[in-house]
């Protein structure tokens, strides 16, 4: 039987956590599986994040699987637009790693230790504008790059950086937990929509493959995406639009699973921050999303986001995980 061609980036993060899929469909199927490197615009660009445009990480992906290079592809979840592709599906949602933000800073003060003026780096809209909304009078700097060039901005000889902020999920999959100087609770800086969750995509015409990776699918993980993402395409919020959400599904007083969902419109420089959330059941994932989202724009979400569609970056929110 022929290997499946697992399409992936080539940074460090992609193929760890490609790796890892790649890894638990061996085991639980017995296939073979061969990694295949697919390089993708934003890979090669230096750019800020929020200004390389619709689907910069994943389009030359998805090119590779409709062409039929490779059988899958492992997606960062946050990397996906709100809007699915023709001929592809998402077959699998594999168990999320922590969604929450890291904090890693010189000399091992965590965030309300840092002083005005301290100097914070992050690739993330989302976390830049959380931070001003902080108080705590810090200077903010957009950065890229992989993990190891973003630490070597705060530790290392050319260190230039009091902190740095990333996705806990990556130093995670990269075993590099004993960085983190303090996990951030989501009380203070609320994750991205679906932060820390993989998204598995094939073509959707391969119903075996569909049924193989559907193996590996993990409902509550589901679920809670689905309620975060659905908040985001309601808000018609891409990557230049502070948008957050975080969905726990936990058992409610009265039995059963139940997602509490939690979702922020945050303008850039802090002064505006709404936040509300909503609960329900699993199986009412996408309605919670919506429902939230119709909320943030009754109490002015748009206003924040901009009301000129035509500026607007379409409905997603992108953003290498790394």
């Amino acid at each position: 039987m022929t290997a499946l061609r697992l399409g992936t980036r080539g940074s460090a993060l992609a193929m760890a956590q490609s790796g890892w899929f790649a890894d638990e469909l061996r085991r639980v199927t017995g296939r073979d599986v061969e990694l295949v490197e697919v390089v993708t615009a934003g890979d090669r660009s230096t750019a800020p994040v929020h200004r390389l445009g619709v689907g910069v990480f994943v389009s030359a992906l998805r090119d590779a699987l409709t062409a039929g290079k490779v059988d899958i592809a492992v997606h960062s979840y946050k990397d996906l637009p709100t809007a699915g592709h023709p001929g592809l599906t998402i077959a699998a949602v594999p168990p999320r790693e922590d969604p929450r933000d890291a904090l890693i800073s010189r000399d091992d003060r965590v965030l309300a230790e840092l002083g005005p003026g301290a100097t914070v780096g992050t690739g993330a809209l989302r976390r830049i504008a959380q931070l001003h909304a902080l108080g705590l009078q810090l200077e903010v700097t957009p950065i890229r790059g992989n993990v190891d060039t973003r630490l070597r901005r705060v530790r290392g000889p050319e260190a230039d950086l009091d902190a740095v902020v990333l996705a806990r999920a990556g130093l995670a999959r990269l075993g590099r937990l004993d960085e983190i100087t303090e996990t951030i609770d989501p009380m203070l800086m609320l994750p991205a929509p679906a932060q820390g969750a993989l998204a598995v995509e094939c073509r959707i015409d391969d119903a075996e493959l569909v049924e193989l990776l559907g193996l590996l699918d993990h409902g509550p993980t589901r679920a809670a995406v689905t309620a975060e993402r659905a908040l985001l395409a309601t808000l018609e919020a891409g990557c230049s639009a502070p948008v957050a959400a975080y969905a726990v599904i936990a058992e409610s007083e009265t039995g059963g699973d139940e997602i509490y969902l939690r979702g922020a419109v945050i303008s850039p420089d802090g002064s505006r921050d709404l936040r509300l959330s909503r609960t329900g059941t699993p199986a009412e994932a996408a309605e919670i999303g919506k429902a939230l989202a119709a909320e943030l724009l009754d109490l002015g979400a748009d206003s924040i986001l901009g009301t000129d569609a035509s500026r607007r970056p379409g409905t997603q929110q992108f953003g290498s995980t790394e």
